[in-house]
């Protein structure tokens, strides 16, 4: 498993339209300012937030009054289902994957060592992105936007 600039981009996303809605609940950021606040490109955003809400972590409204919020509650969102939806499986080759599952040409699959590592391997990434939830990386957010901004207090 390799995590794309669009699993990246994804993820940070999801972390600034989160920290929005925790501090305005009910309300929907416009792709230009998640664009601007995450350095990530306006076009190539769009794409990414499309895919998020037709997997529905998010949901969106057009219009000047327009645009994304959270589809679930933070804590129902895994950066497991993220990156599936962007990058597709975590398994790292095809026949140890659950949801994508294609056949080795080992002669006998079940024996193949290296299947056998790459299952625990799977497990392993599976096991900590399933239990990862967004409102976890969002406090972490806080925490450390929270520390930049007495930090700089203290140098003025």
């Amino acid at each position: 498993m390799r995590l794309s600039k669009k699993g990246e981009y994804a993820v940070r996303a999801l972390v600034e339209i989160g920290f929005e809605s925790h501090l305005r609940p009910n309300t929907l950021i416009q792709i230009s300012t998640v664009a601007q606040r995450t350095n990530i490109p306006e076009k190539f955003l769009e794409q990414i937030l499309l895919a998020l809400r037709n997997g529905g972590v998010l949901k969106s409204k057009r219009g000047v009054e327009g645009g994304y919020s959270l589809a679930k509650a933070p804590e129902d969102i895994t950066l497991g289902e993220v990156i599936r939806l962007l990058d597709g499986p975590l398994a790292p080759i095809p026949c140890v994957s659950i949801s994508a599952y294609e056949p080795c040409s080992c002669p006998d699959e079940e024996s193949c060592g290296l299947r056998i590592a790459m299952q625990q391997v799977r497990d392993a990434i599976a096991g900590i992105l399933d239990n990862y939830k967004l409102d976890r990386l969002i406090e972490e957010v806080k925490k450390h936007r929270a520390t930049k901004v007495t930090e700089w207090q203290f140098e003025i």
